[in-house]
């Protein structure tokens, strides 16, 4: 498995195919897996790419909270598709420079005790750090607030076994809201010839909730019968 060398236009080719049918690199939610492959591409996809370069805004849209998303992030070769290998070169940590003539490495000489005492402190140690601590709380202070998201998973029922699934689909994903992005989608059998459609969307739950879901889904009424919350998750 893999995508061969993400670092180049063919290896984000296969990336682009692999999202094809796919909205994340597992499951129906971003998770570590996603964030392993984000990391390892150097630019995004050319818009030529489509669907890799939708995965890469969306994923790059969770950069604040990557590490609280679910799952363990694995090797790359561990993505993709059967038969690819992958190739993506690892960036080689940076050289540590050398030591000076008397034996001491030259990030000695930037190295500052912020808590040391009066008497050592010197007028030039103590701005440096009245700086930093106004540097820090400024940062601090423009840290953007966390956005809550959550995974929903939908039962879209028809009416009976001759409704145009594929329309109802097509009906469903038309509906475009600010923070709403639809995901993977199947058809489920629930008895006498008639499929259900369920289909997963991540909201960010100030935007969307499932009450105005499902008011959008039902008004196609020449299609859909009812709609339901299967799965509803916290990201």
């Amino acid at each position: 498995m893999g995508f061969g060398d993400l670092k180049t236009p063919a290896g984000l080719q296969v990336l682009d195919g692999f999202l094809a049918d796919r909205s994340y690199m597992e499951g129906f939610v971003p998770s570590q897996a996603d964030v392993a492959v984000f990391d390892a591409i150097s630019s995004p996809p050319s818009s030529q790419l489509c669907h890799a370069l939708r995965w890469y805004n969306h994923i790059k849209s969770f950069q604040k909270e990557k590490a609280s998303l679910p799952g363990v992030k694995k090797p790359l070769g561990q993505y993709g598709p059967a038969g690819v290998a992958d190739s993506t070169a690892c960036p080689t940590p940076a050289a540590r420079p050398a030591p000076t003539a008397d034996g001491d490495d030259d990030d000695d000489d930037d190295d500052i005790d912020l808590f040391g005492s009066d008497d050592e402190e010197s007028e030039e140690a103590a701005r440096i750090k009245a700086a930093r601590i106004a540097e820090y709380a400024a940062k601090k202070s423009k840290k953007p607030a966390l956005i809550a998201k959550s995974s929903i998973l939908l039962d879209v029922k028809p009416w009976d076994d001759e409704t145009d699934m594929a329309k109802l689909e097509e009906c469903v994903r038309t509906i475009q809201l600010d923070g709403l992005l639809w995901g993977q989608s199947k058809l489920v059998p629930v008895g006498y010839g008639i499929r259900k459609l369920q289909i997963g969307c991540v909201v960010e739950d100030d935007k969307v909730g499932t009450d105005i879901l499902e008011e959008r889904i039902t008004a196609f009424e020449d299609f859909v019968q009812s709609m339901d919350v299967a799965a509803f998750n916290k990201i």
